[in-house]
């Protein structure tokens, strides 16, 4: 299957804007740039619908319809039933709702298991659980290659483990973790899978049920969409969980973990995403679906693209001697998530250089203040994070590495 990148450009109103014109945007994995659909529901809901939702009033009735529509077409797409879908402020506003919500079911001395590849949102606020009378176990990364290793992990569950806290990958180191096996293993001890997957929707997303993950947690704004977090939680989980709401929200699935309330214009434009992703399946595929398997195909399509542009990218920086590529070289085990060391110049030095050649890249620890450390890297001034998506060109790619030849050298 080709894919037809410039189509999916005409999607993203920052393709034409001319003040982003020349510039190659290499800062995805921060935010990606917002679809048409996202763009257009937004502005349609505050211009007609902009009241307090299910009311039997036609202004009212139409918002809560545009709301449901975005827990249901969202849902879909990752194989989940809507009522196991939250939308929140953020991932890191989301999490810390969860470990209130979850602690209550534990006793002092139990365990859980957080990863050191974890991006803060995902891995400070259990952490805080040490406080309450919980063994936090840290399941570090190897210090050579920045991965999470299987066996390290046996190692540490055990009948008292009750929860395993990964990234489905690092948005700094970028491997690939196998979740579904992880899964596995956490539930072998009757451990709750929690999956962060920020740094991975943005490349597809992503068929929950196959993971088998009990909750997985990603940011609609690196997923084209509005600047909310989004969060599956398995209903047998959160039927045990304590509200975290209103009283009188107990029991009510959207409402029980969102204790802000929901933020009705940004919910209701959410269905852009999955209005978005029907309009390239169509542009790609002639097949009649479901949405779940409109999403794998679409998975697949993105991965094999941002693969073609991932490959030339990491043999490029392999073959240099005054830069480290953070994490995997091989492009079929990471996402197009590339962290580099220049090894001859400083950090800020290089970047300021590929600024001059409109590269817009990123610099710092991008809060994977732990995965740095584990790895004996500097937090300040950090790596260099270049990010891509399948909106990304070739051209841009080979903007990106002319760049890096002459900020480099």
């Amino acid at each position: 299957m080709n894919f037809d990148v410039d189509f999916v450009r005409q999607q993203f109103p920052a393709f034409s804007e001319p003040s982003l014109e020349g510039w190659g945007f290499f800062e995805n994995a921060g935010g990606s740039y917002t679809c048409q659909q996202v763009i257009d529901r937004l502005f349609d809901f505050y211009t007609k619908t902009k009241v307090q939702p299910y009311y039997p009033f036609p202004a009212s009735v139409v918002a809560g319809e545009k709301m449901d529509e975005s827990y249901a077409r969202i849902a879909a797409y990752l194989n989940v039933d809507k009522d196991e879908l939250n939308f929140g402020p953020s991932t890191t506003q989301n999490v810390y709702v969860l470990v209130n919500a979850l602690r209550p079911m534990w006793a002092e001395g139990d365990e859980i298991i957080v990863s050191c590849q974890d991006h803060e949102a995902n891995a400070g606020a259990w952490r805080k659980l040490a406080e309450s009378g919980l063994l936090v176990k840290e399941w570090d990364l190897d210090k050579e290659t920045g991965l999470l290793e299987l066996d390290s992990l046996d190692e540490l569950l055990s009948s008292k483990t009750r929860i395993v806290v990964f990234p489905h990958a690092s948005n700094i180191v970028a491997h690939v973790n196998p979740v579904r096996e992880i899964a596995d293993r956490a539930h072998t001890v009757g451990a709750i899978a929690v999956v962060d997957g920020v740094s991975y929707a943005p490349h597809g997303l992503p068929d929950i049920q196959s993971l088998d993950a009990d909750i997985y947690l990603f940011s609609l704004y690196k997923t084209w969409g509005p600047h909310l977090g989004a969060m599956y939680v398995r209903a047998s989980l959160r039927d045990q969980m304590e509200n975290q709401s209103h009283y009188f929200n107990a029991g009510k699935p959207r409402s029980m973990l969102t204790p802000a309330g929901p933020d009705h214009a940004q919910i209701a434009s959410a269905a852009g995403i999955a209005e978005y992703l029907d309009v390239v399946y169509d542009h790609h595929f002639d097949e009649k679906v479901d949405s779940a398997e409109k999403g794998r195909q679409l998975h697949t399509l993105f991965s094999d693209y941002e693969t073609t542009l991932l490959t030339p990218l990491l043999r490029y920086l392999n073959a240099r001697d005054d830069v480290a590529i953070i994490g995997p070289v091989d492009p079929s085990v990471r996402a197009s998530t590339v962290s580099i060391l220049p090894l001859k110049k400083s950090v800020p030095e290089v970047a300021q250089s590929l600024l001059e050649y409109k590269l817009m890249v990123g610099t710092g620890d991008f809060y994977g203040v732990r995965p740095l450390s584990s790895l004996g890297l500097d937090l300040d001034p950090g790596v260099i994070r270049m990010s891509f998506i399948h909106y990304t060109s070739e051209a841009e790619v080979a903007q990106l590495m002319e760049g890096l030849d002459k900020a480099l050298s």
